[in-house]
């Protein structure tokens, strides 16, 4: 062996003394110290320079040989095998992005989340140390008895007729909108989205090969009489449209439902902010209406939390068996412990709990919001859930003040950002649930500092 290559050892915890041995000859493989070819001491000699027993040595060429790095030629010893090294991976520098702790979020969608565990949130996760996982794989439509639950609940605050053969737990309403479309649409499918509406919809109507078709909205939802007869489904937000708030009103939803039945198209109901309503109760779904025309989603993401993952989708038992027999190949359904979770959040009403109790926290924050931004134009959508839209004059652009608002410390969202092909006014879509109410208070001073500007 080259003398000039100094390996040296350390007994004092730096991890075994073999694998210290062999990660130093890699490394001189890599710079180049070792060439390919060069042969290497036996294990004996090794052994005998480094003050270790032969088992070491031994244990370090056999790691080398199993990895490449080294071969062994009968009746002439070991050698540096024919290794080229790879040079690291050059990265593109990443500019400088603000500290997401720098920022007052006023993103929509996203509930409060306080410092601590409430008392429910923890008994709950207790109740699931407590039991033991079932043997084998869980059922890939969801636990039985959650999903039993959550039909209890779906038929109790939402009005939907239904039983556990119609429930599916997902992993909220984009991923249960995802399998409905790989398993339920073909490639070339026209589907009906609202325009302005949810992107994340428009993505996956495209990653499934799905023609996306643009329906106009208005104060009151989509524009039924814009639907074609060649239309495969319908996405739609009738509880509260997004991002601009409207509800459907009972005649247009008795018209998509019969269009729906006269075409044999899908409505796909994302039941957007349907538990945060602050003039009247929730409106009833869209899907008691035709649970074989509508499939109905539904999500934790404004109740808990959007990092929990967990929804459920609403559909005929024969649209249920076919989404179950695809996860039971793909593997793709939410895990034990957070089904496990939930069940114990609706046994114990924990779940009826934290509604109740954000609906008065939000509906104090929406009261502030309308506030301090009527000044600036017109304020839609703040009869329900966890943000309002600010309709600015036509001489704004809504892109620049979201600008202005991140570089002073504010983010928010524009309204142009969820419209795609039909043109309408400038606006800001304002959550209010995600900050601290102090914090809350700071970034609309902000923001009302900016549109004065």
């Amino acid at each position: 062996m080259d003398s000039s290559l100094p390996l040296i050892l350390s007994r004092d915890g730096a991890g075994p003394l073999h694998l210290q041995l062999a990660e130093q000859f890699r490394a001189a493989i890599r710079d180049g110290r070792l060439q390919a070819g060069h042969r290497l001491p036996s294990t004996r000699d090794l052994a005998k320079e480094l003050s270790v027993s032969r088992t070491v040595a031994q244990a370090a060429y056999d790691q080398l040989h199993a990895e490449g790095w080294i071969a062994g030629k009968t009746g002439s010893g070991t050698y540096v095998a024919d290794v080229v090294p790879l040079q690291p991976a050059q990265r593109a520098a990443r500019p400088p992005q603000p500290e997401a702790e720098e920022l007052l979020s006023l993103r929509p969608g996203i509930p409060y989340i306080g410092a601590e565990a409430d008392p429910g949130w923890r008994r709950a996760w207790r109740e699931v140390s407590t039991q033991v996982p079932a043997r084998g794989y869980d059922h890939p439509a969801g636990l039985p008895a959650l999903r039993a639950a959550l039909a209890e609940h779906v038929g109790r605050v939402r009005g939907i007729a239904c039983g556990p053969e119609n429930l599916l737990v997902t992993n909220g309403t984009t991923h249960g909108l995802r399998l409905l479309l790989a398993v339920t649409r073909a490639a070339g499918d026209r589907i009906a989205i609202e325009d302005p509406g949810y992107l994340n919809a428009v993505t996956a109507a495209h990653d499934h090969g799905l023609q996306v078709v643009d329906i106009p909205v208005d104060e009151d939802g989509l524009w039924v009489d814009d639907l074609g007869p060649d239309l495969a489904a319908v996405y739609v937000t009738p509880s509260h449209q997004y991002p601009l708030g409207g509800r459907l009103p009972v005649a247009r939803r008795n018209e998509l439902i019969r269009w729906a039945r006269r075409t044999g198209a899908t409505l796909i109901e994302d039941d957007y902010d349907s538990e945060f309503r602050y003039d009247v109760a929730p409106l009833p779904a869209l899907a008691q209406l035709d649970l074989d025309r509508v499939v109905h989603l539904g999500t934790l993401s404004k109740m808990l939390s959007p990092s929990l993952r967990l929804g459920w989708l609403v559909a005929s038992p024969s649209v249920v068996d076919r989404l179950a027999d695809h996860r039971a190949a793909s593997g793709d359904w939410p895990g034990w412990p957070m089904q496990t979770a939930l069940l114990a959040m609706l046994r114990d009403g924990y779940l009826d709990q934290v509604v109740r109790r954000s609906r008065r926290l939000y509906a104090e924050r929406r009261n502030h919001a309308c506030s301090v931004l009527t000044p600036y134009g017109q304020i839609v959508g703040q009869d329900a859930g966890l943000h309002i839209t600010l309709v600015l004059p036509d001489s704004f652009d809504d892109r620049a003040v979201a600008a202005k608002a991140r570089a002073a410390g504010v983010v928010v969202a524009p309204l142009s950002e969820y419209r795609r092909s039909i043109p309408g006014p400038p606006g800001l879509v304002i959550g209010y649930a995600t900050p601290s109410t102090e914090d809350l208070n700071r970034a609309l001073q902000i923001l009302s500092g900016v549109l004065e500007s």
